[in-house]
């Protein structure tokens, strides 16, 4: 028997507007609203919203969370100032990526862990499992809503409703307690768009009021469609494909995300050979130069026919109108503007790699 979808605080109006709904990491989350198309777009000229609160939400304390997360987590901690976030991922003693995430240093001992939502569960388990720290691990992920703003124009329409000057606030910076129309919020500058724009967790029954509020300042609702578009346009990548238990942060070319210099963590004997001497495969964006859209695990060959890796992620880009993807390839294959093969069904269509999707 399949378990109920769990639902954000927003879905009695999902409804009402007749936004089209799929199951989503477990969640009963928007697609869209009216289209894909316009709704990336408008992120991309103006301002989209998303509700984004099926992601996760940990707390972790103690005198020894630093050590703790260091061991856990793949990025050093240690770095992170208060009131900043930082990228980093979860792996497997094999190196391969449980999960990405971003985590945010509240004061000297608390850190707030934001987890992907058909994660939870799973990197939940997985941290308590780490014996041998003096640490309290929380799932607070009942105690957030949270909505992304994202565009050029979002800045201006959050710094309307708040008193806090944020002209100055950079790519992972946050302000805590933060008044937003008369609203305590967590506030961050951070998204999964390319474009300017913040992160607000809320407390759940502000939800609503939050979005129905910058709805009326004229952002565009946006679903979970449009924000993968985005993602993929901006060279970012999703768990589940680009990553995974058995895809390395190296492999997927996130080895930013990793910290060798660090004493031994979690995956760290693969991990930091792979960032000395290189990684067996690479993550790397290409464009399809034939007619035909790559769509997650088609086939890439070389042009005599060799299976050289396969597609992680594919779609068209609203932006370009060019069918974009990542493929996960050889290493050695792997050469800017080299062309390849994408096994579209029964079709093999010409790709070619690229630096970056423009």
């Amino acid at each position: 028997m399949m378990s109920e979808l769990k639902k954000t605080p927003l879905n009695d109006y999902y409804r009402e507007v007749g936004a089209k709904l799929v199951d989503f990491g477990g969640w009963e989350m928007p697609v869209q609203f009216t289209s894909i198309i316009d709704e990336h777009n408008a992120v991309r000229e103006d301002v989209g919203i998303f509700d984004v609160s099926h992601m996760g939400e940990f707390k972790v304390t103690g005198s020894e969370a630093v050590d703790f997360l260091n061991y856990a987590l793949t990025n050093d901690v240690s770095k992170l100032k208060v009131n900043r976030a930082q990228y980093t991922t979860i792996c497997n003693e094999d190196g391969g990526v449980i999960d990405d995430l971003l985590i945010y240093r509240l004061d000297d001992n608390t850190f707030f862990l934001v987890p992907n939502a058909g994660n939870k569960d799973t990197d939940y388990e997985w941290l308590t499992k780490i014996d041998g720290y003096d640490v309290e691990i929380s799932d607070e992920s009942d105690d957030y809503a949270v909505i992304a703003i994202q565009g050029p124009n979002s800045r201006a329409m959050v710094q309307k409703h708040v008193d806090e000057d944020l002209s100055e606030m950079k790519m992972f910076d946050a302000k805590q307690n933060v008044s937003l129309a008369g609203q305590e919020v967590l506030l961050s500058q951070s998204g999964y768009t390319g474009e300017d724009g913040f992160e607000i967790y809320m407390k759940p029954d502000s939800l609503e009021e939050l979005w129905k509020l910058f709805k009326d300042d004229g952002a565009t609702e946006c679903g979970l469609g449009a924000r993968d578009t985005l993602r993929l346009e901006a060279g970012l990548p999703l768990h589940g494909q680009d990553l995974s238990p058995e895809i390395t942060p190296i492999e997927a070319r996130i080895g930013f995300a990793v910290n060798a210099n660090k004493d031994k963590f979690i995956g760290s004997d693969i991990l930091k050979d792979q960032k000395a001497n290189g990684a067996p495969r690479r993550l790397s964006a290409f464009e399809m130069t034939g007619k035909g859209i790559p769509r997650t695990d088609y086939e890439v060959f070389d042009t005599e026919g060799n299976k050289v890796g396969y597609v992680t992620s594919g779609t068209k880009s609203p932006s370009s109108g060019k069918a974009i993807g990542f493929a996960l390839v050889d290493t050695d294959f792997y050469e800017d503007g080299k062309e390849f093969i994408v096994k579209v069904r029964k079709r093999e269509i010409p790709a070619q790699f690229v630096k970056n999707f423009k």
